[in-house]
Parts: C-alpha cells; sequence; structure tokens
C-alpha cells in the first residue's frame, strides 16, 4: 500500500456529529481532516505518521446531518521526512450528485519510526497542472506556518 497518493472518505453526517446549532461541529470536521490526513500520509510513506500543524483552515458552509459528506486527502508535497497533505471537505444531498465543499487545508504530517524518531519518505513529485499548483500552494502553507512559529516565539522572546 506504500506510495498511495490519494484517499477518500464518505459517510453519512450523523446526529451524534452535530453542535447546539444543530450543524456538524467544528471538532467533528477537524477530526474527520485528521484522520484522512492520517490515513494519506500512512499509505504513502507505509509507516506511523503524526500530525505536525493544519494550515489555511477555513469553514465555508455548515455540513447538516443526513448530508453525504466527503473528505478527500492527496499528497501536495513531500520534505526529507514530512508530507503536506492538501484535504478537501464536501457534501451534499445523498439522493443528488451535486456536493459542496464546507472547507479545505494543508495538513503536515512526519513519518516515525517504532522509536518516534523522524524517518524519511518517498518524494511526491507533481505531473499534473492540478498537482504543480496544489504542490506551490502546500510550500506557500508550510512556508506560513514556519513564519507563525516564528513570530509567536519571537513575541515570547521580547517579553523576557
Amino acid at each position: 500500500m506504500a506510495n498511495q497518493s490519494e484517499v477518500i472518505f464518505r459517510f453519512l453526517a450523523e446526529p451524534t456529529d452535530v453542535n447546539f446549532g444543530g450543524k456538524v461541529h467544528g471538532g467533528v470536521v477537524m477530526k474527520w481532516i485528521d484522520q484522512a490526513g492520517y490515513a494519506c500520509a500512512a499509505g504513502w510513506s507505509g509507516a506511523y505518521c503524526v500530525t505536525v500543524s493544519v494550515a489555511g483552515v477555513r469553514f465555508h458552509r455548515p455540513i447538516l446531518v443526513g448530508q453525504i459528506v466527503e473528505v478527500s486527502a492527496k499528497i501536495a508535497h513531500t520534505g526529507k521526512t514530512s508530507m503536506q497533505i492538501f484535504i478537501q471537505v464536501r457534501c451534499g444531498d445523498p439522493q443528488k450528485q451535486h456536493m459542496v465543499e464546507t472547507n479545505h487545508c494543508i495538513i503536515s504530517f512526519i513519518a516515525m519510526d517504532q522509536a518516534g524518531y523522524p524517518i524519511p519518505v518517498s518524494k511526491f513529485v507533481a505531473q499534473t497542472p492540478e498537482q504543480k499548483a496544489l504542490e506551490q500552494y502546500a510550500i506557500k502553507m508550510k512556508d506560513i506556518a514556519i513564519q507563525t512559529e516564528s513570530l509567536l516565539q519571537a513575541t515570547f522572546d521580547q517579553d523576557e
């Protein structure tokens, strides 16, 4: 199963997934994102993986109970030990073919050995125009995540 570059989960949103407003809770959606991202990262690397960061999450529309939910995860970029995965969440009426995007993001994982140390992953080579565009997006989001962490550290360093 190693080097599987895409995973798609499909299921129905259930009553246990909703918040007090009657919509699927954002935390539940984040769990789905992490699960699909993990399945994709593990499928690509053939190893146990841990989440490093999630970048660019924005919720565009709610998911309702009974809607079909599709969470797609695809490798967008790889580093030496890391994988940036593009996640797209879509939903729709299960009786119709029309699905709409609810949100998307880039989630980063690192492959680990049994002792918890990072291990190398296979290089992903973008070939299609869509893959190349997603790779550029993933690289920019990775850079933003690094800059954000540096900004936080600099903020705390100023206070000392």
